[in-house]
């Protein structure tokens, strides 16, 4: 079964969010690896939301049910987002079938936008 979701964001919401909340945002949302590999900048960070938000639509759950550490965005080598799950999400993943996953990031200086294919 070919499984898809889709998220956009305003990357200002986010901004938002760190200068409201800083650590406790940052933490919430994202991972160790995640904020290391985006350098902590709004944009980068809205596009990962995103991804997380369009990968729990493509689950069936949305975000409640997995967590927002429980999906993690990461880069390969070329800078092709990769997606990692782990906990709740893994397992719900697995208990689905779910074999293959893609994920693709884009932004614009206001929005940032993801969608994930699953198989």
């Amino acid at each position: 079964m070919l499984r898809c979701g889709i998220d956009m964001i305003e990357n200002k919401r986010v901004e938002e969010g760190i200068a409201r909340s800083g650590e406790q945002f940052l933490k919430r949302f994202f991972t160790a690896s995640e904020r290391a590999e985006c350098g902590d900048k709004a944009y980068r960070l809205a596009a990962r939301i995103a991804a997380k938000e369009a990968v729990a639509k493509a689950l069936g759950t949305g975000i409640g049910d997995v967590s927002w550490q429980e999906i993690e965005i990461l880069s390969d080598a070329r800078h092709r987002p990769v997606l990692h799950l782990h906990g709740a999400a893994k397992s719900l993943s697995d208990s689905l079938g779910i074999t293959q996953w893609d994920v693709s990031l884009t932004h614009t200086a206001e929005y940032a936008s993801a969608v994930a294919v699953a198989l």
